[in-house]
């Protein structure tokens, strides 16, 4: 009953608030359509630029993981600044 509630005020106001005069069909075809084109344009702009900067030896896609460094911090994790901690022991009369 709920969903059913909810479907109902969802719609009623979308009918209410909704922009009349308009497509909404057409104006989101568009607005896909300019994403997937400035989409593309990006991914050839990256690629152009990895190309043009690549390493002449033919190498370009390679980074060797024991010689590069992490550009980021250690997670706390990872870090080991001090001991331990353990937990402190049970008490006698837990048994």
């Amino acid at each position: 009953m709920f969903l059913i509630r909810s479907a109902f005020w969802l719609t009623l106001a979308f009918v209410v608030m909704a922009p009349h005069g308009t497509d909404l069909g057409a104006t989101l075809n568009a607005a896909k359509d300019q994403a997937v084109v400035a989409g593309i344009q990006a991914g050839q702009d990256l690629i152009v630029s990895q190309i043009l900067n690549s390493d002449p030896a033919g190498n370009a896609g390679f980074v060797d993981p024991l010689s590069s460094t992490p550009s980021v911090d250690l997670p706390m994790q990872d870090s080991s600044n001090g001991p331990v901690p353990f937990p402190r022991p049970r008490p006698d009369w837990m048994g």
